[in-house]
């Protein structure tokens, strides 16, 4: 959340071991005046009481009127149940919010008879209707299906249920994790403030994750008034999993919020280990490279794009040295930079799309088996990155183009099935196909994003998405490198190319200047044994 001119980031912290099973999970927080420079501070949550000593699970931060924070999380009880709990900010002018308290009257929101599988979970970021209720929607399963329940407030303790879900999935999902629920501007990229209520020039997009691993949303029409949700696209179905996706790789319970600052609305994602070396590494994963959400022009689709503020670690920068063109079986290396953690912009051109292969149906849902960076008709093209010097190992992101019906249709793909040697380490690879125009607009765009083990790639200007988590045995002793390439039958023409070396983040206080030195630990210790639980419930005060 944005609060008082600081950025706060919490997230699911493990002080006694770095896998999420070795200890009972707390909130780590971390503060940055950037979105870029991150100190650690106190934890704002640890398990102290009967309704969270099993764990402090996810939640959600709200800035309450008179801007006091609060805390909805889950709790994992004394009895193992999953229940909703609160937590305020003890002192709401202190910039980095190092204290948090939470009220007796825990659990706020106890777990309803009718969930079955004690799966209750992930309340959202809390929103005000026209009525002045608070709402807040809570993953659960109710009598097998996957369903996010919808609760009301008029003092943000007091909960009561409202009749109907905000969702309800097919029967093949009785599980869905960390909803988020927020609006969207129909023209424009500002974001907007989650208690923006729906109506003319206003969307709701509703985000569900399932236990796939993988974070779908829809685009629709909120009614706070009855507290459902009805999607644009119908014919997709309440099955999430036909639903749109915020990336099409690895990539899983992303949670968005309104920056007031700069008046966007920000995303971040998980992306955990895929090559099992949580333990001896002393995390089990990281946060993907922040972005910007809007809505796309179609009404229907989320532009996403890192936030401007990444590009303030931009450095060395190389561009077009070389000829523009890429021949058929061709590439070309992007020297002059350290391409293990870089930031590389590139635009395609087709000359023409007489040579594109016909479109075999079979891939249309599932593109991924055309994701081998072989020899085609128009593509595969795009980047080599985290690459060896003799191509061993190296990690594709490129297009092709396919000639499907009476039309073209334009796949992405990130190629993970050279990007080790190591045994023991996830290749697979991941495809989507784009919603362009290919043989009106004859270019395609590419921005990657390279962060040593991370590779983050937008296609289209960010309406196509997708995170890859590399391992290549070449990077721990010696440097990648990075290229254009062109695996066609055809020339491909590159029309714009820039590439910047990234200066390294100060991050809990390392790589580079402390940011707040006076709370800059790498690992915050845990300080909860001993500590009273607050014992105020006055409502009258905190709304």
């Amino acid at each position: 959340m944005y609060h008082n001119g600081m950025y706060h980031f919490f997230y699911q912290y493990n002080p006694y071991g770095a896998t999420w099973g070795s200890g009972k999970l707390s909130w780590g927080h971390s503060v940055s005046g950037d979105l870029v420079h991150w100190a650690a501070v106190e934890n704002a949550l640890d398990p102290t009481a009967d309704f969270d000593i099993n764990g402090c699970y996810s939640g959600s931060a709200t800035v309450l009127p008179g801007g006091r924070p609060a805390i909805l999380y889950t709790g994992k009880n004394a009895d193992n149940e999953q229940v909703q709990n609160v937590a305020f900010a003890k002192n709401p002018s202190d910039p980095l919010l190092r204290e948090w308290e939470k009220p007796s009257c825990n659990p706020v929101i106890p777990i309803p008879a009718d969930v079955t599988g004690n799966n209750f979970r992930d309340p959202t970021e809390a929103w005000r209707g026209r009525d002045g209720l608070w709402r807040v929607g809570v993953g659960a399963e109710v009598g097998g299906l996957g369903s996010v329940l919808v609760f009301r407030s008029a003092d943000f303790l007091r909960w009561e249920r409202n009749g109907a879900p905000l969702h309800v999935s097919s029967r093949d999902i009785p599980e869905l994790e960390c909803p988020d629920l927020f609006p969207v501007a129909e023209r424009g990229t500002e974001g907007l403030d989650v208690s923006t209520p729906g109506g003319d020039g206003v969307r709701h997009v509703l985000k569900l994750s399932d236990l796939a691993r993988e974070d779908h949303y829809m685009v629709g029409r909120y009614d706070d008034a009855a507290d459902t949700f009805v999607p644009a696209e119908s014919e997709r179905g309440v099955d999430c999993r036909k639903w749109r996706r915020f990336d099409h790789g690895h990539l899983y319970a992303s949670k968005s919020f309104y920056d007031a600052r700069k008046k966007r609305r920000v995303l971040w994602a998980w992306v955990d280990e895929t090559d099992g070396g949580g333990v001896g590494r002393g995390w089990a994963g990281i946060q993907a490279f922040p972005r910007a959400v809007w809505l796309d022009g179609d009404g229907k689709r989320l532009v996403q794009w890192p936030v401007e503020e990444i590009e303030t670690l931009r450095r060395k920068r190389v561009g077009l040295q070389w000829a523009t063109e890429v021949e058929a079986g061709g590439r070309k290396e992007i020297a002059g930079i350290v391409s293990s953690q870089a930031d590389v912009e590139v635009v395609f051109e087709i000359p023409n799309l007489e040579e594109a292969e016909t479109l075999d149906p079979k891939w249309v849902v599932d593109p991924r088996g055309l994701c081998a960076s072989v020899h085609g008709g128009v593509g595969p093209f795009g980047l080599l990155v985290m690459a060896s010097g003799d191509l061993e190992e190296h990690t594709a992101v490129f297009f092709r183009v396919f000639r499907h019906l009476d039309t073209y249709k334009v796949l992405m793909c990130t190629d993970l099935t050279k990007s080790s040697r190591k045994a023991g380490v996830h290749k697979q690879s991941y495809g989507a196909f784009l919603d362009v125009d290919v043989q009106t607009d004859k270019s395609l765009s590419l921005r990657t994003l390279i962060d040593h083990t991370v590779v983050e790639s937008f296609g289209d200007g960010g309406r196509t998405c997708m995170t890859a988590r590399v391992y290549p045995e070449h990077a721990a002793a010696g440097s990648s490198r990075l290229y254009v390439f062109n695996n066609g039958a055809g020339a491909v023409k590159v029309s714009k190319l820039e590439a910047w070396e990234l200066a390294t983040a100060a991050i809990n206080g390392g790589g580079g200047p402390v940011l707040l030195a006076a709370s800059s630990r790498s690992r915050p210790t845990p300080s909860f044994l001993g500590k009273p639980v607050p014992k105020f419930c006055e409502a009258s005060k905190l709304v």
